[in-house]
């Protein structure tokens, strides 16, 4: 079956109506993302020659050019970057009209690159929740550091970056949610500095500490407020998995750096303690949603988004 959208653009004050096939304007989308003809065709399941078809076509049927390729590289042009968001809206609301038409549910794979102390929390208890009502989507979870997650973004590996660090402020990304995130040096109530009404930082690291991996976000960050006051950590666990950290906090056993929506259930039900820590200030952390300014929002990351912002509120 092929698809067929109408659009109207506007040529020396005379409007004409054109048509054309919605796959194109897909191709197109997907030949930008991956700023390559060879690899669109790939992840289209086409061939380059038909790719490069229904480029020539879209060009053709528009009368502008849409991509500049230069020394191998594929580039928009002027008149492409104009039509982008268009295409973008075209796609969506097609996508929109084809579910209900036939009364489908949005179905993929969601790609997203992950902080691993977000994923532990958030899909942990909710992922049932989003899986009943989503069930024809799949969710590859990736854990990165943030410099990868963004490596990973620019290259199209994954359609969305989920960080834990310091607030990241950059015109080729969009927003879908932030928010603020208190980080706390916790331990077991029975810790001989549980009591304490303040803590020196030196005078907690001469007990055994269990950290997340160094160089992850948050643990990067306190390292570096270490190190500009001479100090260093020398853990006796390093992990990814903040759910062992907090299980053996609960054993009595050494003092760690965790987000609060890590800890949050256990202060609150007085398993664990936060430390008063007189001579550091907490620095500033934020969770943050973001992708590609020139990604085309799929249904199904819609759906996505919207649920994780749906829990933040």
């Amino acid at each position: 079956m092929i698809f067929i959208a109408s659009i109207e653009f506007v040529d020396n004050n005379a409007e004409r109506d054109l048509s054309m096939d919605i796959k194109n304007l897909e191709t197109f989308v997907m030949v930008n993302e991956l700023k390559s003809f060879t690899q669109a065709a790939q992840r289209l399941g086409f061939t380059q020659s038909t790719v490069s078809f229904q480029i020539k076509q879209l060009e053709n049927e528009l009368g502008i050019p849409l991509f500049e390729r230069i020394s191998h590289t594929v580039t928009l042009t002027n008149e492409g970057q104009k039509l982008l968001p268009l295409a973008h809206q075209i796609l969506r609301l097609w996508a929109e009209a084809g579910h209900i038409a036939g009364n489908t549910a949005p179905a993929g794979i969601v790609r997203i690159a992950i902080a691993e102390s977000l994923s532990s929390w958030q899909f942990h208890s909710h992922f049932k929740d989003f899986h009943d009502r989503y069930p024809g989507i799949r969710l590859k979870l990736i854990a990165a550091s943030t410099d990868d997650m963004f490596q990973m973004l620019g290259q199209n590996q994954v359609d969305i970056v989920y960080t834990l660090d310091r607030r990241i402020y950059s015109h080729h990304y969009m927003t879908a949610l932030e928010a603020p995130v208190n980080i706390h040096f916790v331990t077991s109530p029975r810790h001989p500095l549980a009591k304490e009404k303040k803590v020196d930082i030196g005078k907690l690291l001469d007990y055994p500490l269990l950290l997340t991996e160094k160089n992850m976000s948050y643990r990067a960050i306190l390292d570096e407020i270490l190190a500009a006051r001479g100090l260093e950590t020398t853990p006796a666990m390093e992990t990814g998995d903040t759910q062992l950290i907090c299980s053996l906090l609960r054993q009595d056993i050494g003092i760690s750096y965790l987000p609060e929506f890590v800890v949050q259930e256990d202060l609150a039900n007085g398993r664990l303690v936060s430390l008063p820590v007189s001579d550091m200030s907490t620095p500033g952390i934020w969770r943050q949603l973001l992708y590609h300014r020139n990604k085309w929002i799929s249904p199904e990351l819609t759906c996505v988004i919207d649920y994780l912002k749906e829990q933040q509120a």
